[in-house]
């Protein structure tokens, strides 16, 4: 079965303009993303989908894959589902250009987990800790035995009354996997109400009942949203280095 990473990377960023264009240790975000992802050695291609001629030009001249994406799209994951009309691929991974930090490990799993014909789609997860539990930027996911989505919010779930167990939490981890025919339906459904009161578009699969395979990793990568998500990941960037080096 034919696998592709896309990686959506869009120029404009509310809360951090071109933060996909900014150094973090000599190299571009995006091109981090780009390469780690294509140095996993897992996908048949790895594809930078943009709306920007400069994102394209950075990956393209340093000898990624890059194509240009036309039209005004509302999410990573619309951007993605235009362009994979034209691959042949049986699942397509959704990468977020703004993880440097992926790691193969989590990536594998979560494409052998398409083994399973029942599973649709799949997304990572890893535990979270104070402070981020109270923390509307980590988004957390509550699973059930088979660690299927039931629910993903912004607030602390679930709430334990019982004071008795030990309270977890699971921090849901923005990369996905897809057959390739459930992104192109998804991308064409209206938007639902639990998505539009999260703002969280994975709640529209589950409100038109598609089910969420949830895979567990011990990562929890650097999302980079804001000036002091760069501060962090510039420290993180040496250990993580180092990590690849031992791979």
């Amino acid at each position: 079965m034919k696998s592709v990473a896309l990686i959506p990377a869009r120029y404009a960023a509310t809360r951090f303009p071109a933060k996909l264009m900014q150094d973090l240790g000599g190299k571009t975000i995006i091109r981090h993303t780009y390469e780690n992802t294509r140095d996993t050695r897992l996908f048949d291609e790895v594809i930078v989908v943009t709306d920007s001629k400069i994102i394209f030009e950075e990956i393209v001249h340093n000898g990624g894959y890059a194509i240009m994406s036309h039209g005004e799209f509302e999410s990573g994951s619309d951007r993605i589902a235009a362009a994979s009309k034209d691959l042949d691929a049986g699942v397509i991974i959704n990468v977020q250009g703004d993880e440097p930090f992926v790691d193969k490990q989590s990536l594998e799993k979560l494409i052998q987990v398409f083994d399973d014909e029942s599973v649709q789609v799949a997304s990572l997860m890893c535990p979270l800790k104070e402070p981020e539990i109270d923390n509307p930027n980590f988004v957390k996911v509550v699973v059930d035995i088979k660690n299927n989505a039931l629910y993903f919010s912004r607030s602390p779930v679930p709430f334990f009354r019982n004071k008795n167990i030990p309270n977890s939490y699971w921090k849901h981890i923005g990369i996905y996997g897809y057959r390739s025919n459930i992104l192109m339906e998804f991308t064409q459904w209206e938007k639902t109400p639990l998505e539009n009161a999260e703002m969280l578009e994975q709640l529209r699969l589950l409100e038109n009942g598609v089910s969420i395979r949830m895979i567990e990793t011990s990562s929890s990568p650097i999302s980079i949203d804001t000036h002091e998500d760069l501060e962090r990941a510039q420290k993180k960037l040496e250990e993580y280095l180092q990590h690849k080096k031992s791979i």
